[in-house]
């Protein structure tokens, strides 16, 4: 019976080193996925600073069409307007 406590209890210590080795290896990897997931966070963060200033150009560059347009369209429909009823003044004036 003694030989079998001193096998038991080197069996339990070669578990417990087994064990912790396990152990260190899931830290190990487990701070491994945080550093990834840091990189990833930031990476994450400047495409979203990107977006957000691209967005920001369009809008300014649809509100300077929008101003260009409203531009266009008072000075042409008049100027339209004035060739339509020039046209329609010789057509009555000739015809």
């Amino acid at each position: 019976m003694p030989g079998s406590l001193s096998e038991n209890a080197a069996m339990t210590d070669d578990l417990q080193r087994e064990q912790l080795e396990i152990l260190r290896e899931i830290r190990d990897r487990q701070r491994e996925a945080v550093e990834i997931l840091k990189a990833q966070r930031s990476l994450v963060e400047e495409q979203l600073k990107r977006s957000r200033e691209s967005v920001g150009e369009s809008i300014g560059l649809q509100r300077l069409a929008l101003k260009r347009q409203r531009t266009v369209t008072l000075i042409a429909v008049p100027g339209i307007l004035a060739c339509i009823a020039a046209i329609a003044y010789l057509v009555l004036r000739y015809f």
